[in-house]
């Protein structure tokens, strides 16, 4: 079964990257566990969709499967709590793994690439809310976003990620697997409010060559209205 997830992933990669990379790239969550034996195939579509310009990808570990005998290296607390907010403003009755979230408002199985892939399909055909530019300075980051519709007040969240990390899992519903891990959240700080009107001008350290991801996100609904990536 997880091999035929991952071929229907590479197929449906092949068939959506045919959508022309745009400046308001869709934001795809994956909620997942070292610990959960039904991620792997989720984790396979998540790395797939790293190679595209017009999708950022993220892998958010959580820790509520630690205690079945093994601990996600990569899971904070923080992460699930996350989920739990998106719960919260989705109206959704429950957070499991895997699930991803798409531009912060609809969530679908993560293992379930053609309903991804008409997800991320209706967020890239809606208007852009903002433009987002994030640009490199030394050790820092400059980020600037404008309005291009009206906006209610917005959290800049800046987000470090590994691109890829091996582990090999000894024990619980993985154990004897060796698995690859892409676009890992390792560091999530929301670093500024925007109030939506005038432009936004900030100024992150991070360190040099640091792979990061900005987004503009509405903490009333979820929705991410603006996102950008430096790998």
């Amino acid at each position: 079964m997880h091999r035929f997830a991952g071929m229907v992933a590479a197929g449906w990669i092949a068939l959506a990257g045919a959508v022309s990379a745009q400046d308001n790239p869709v934001v795809v969550e994956l909620f997942t566990s070292q610990g959960c034996s039904s991620c792997p195939p989720a984790d396979a579509i998540l790395a797939e969709l790293s190679d595209r310009d017009d999708v950022i990808p993220l892998a958010l570990h959580v820790d509520y499967w630690d205690y079945i005998g093994w601990k996600d290296a990569f899971a904070q607390h923080a992460f699930t709590q996350r989920q739990k907010a998106y719960a919260r403003t989705g109206g959704w009755k429950m957070i499991y793994t895997p699930q991803m979230v798409v531009n912060g408002q609809d969530d679908v199985v993560g293992s379930r690439p053609m309903k991804l892939s008409k997800l991320i399909r209706k967020h890239a055909e809606q208007p852009a809310h903002a433009r987002l530019t994030v640009t490199r300075d030394g050790d820092a980051i400059v980020i600037h976003a404008e309005a291009l519709q009206a906006m209610r007040p917005c959290d800049v969240h800046v987000v470090r990620y590994d691109p890829a990390k091996e582990i090999t899992i000894t024990r619980g519903e993985n154990a004897g697997h060796t698995l690859t891990y892409t676009n890992i959240a390792r560091r999530w700080d929301v670093v500024g409010r925007w109030d939506g009107q005038g432009p936004y001008e900030g100024r992150v350290t991070v360190g040099a060559d640091t792979p990061v991801v900005v987004l503009v996100q509405d903490p009333k609904d979820g929705h991410i209205v603006a996102a950008a990536r430096l790998r």
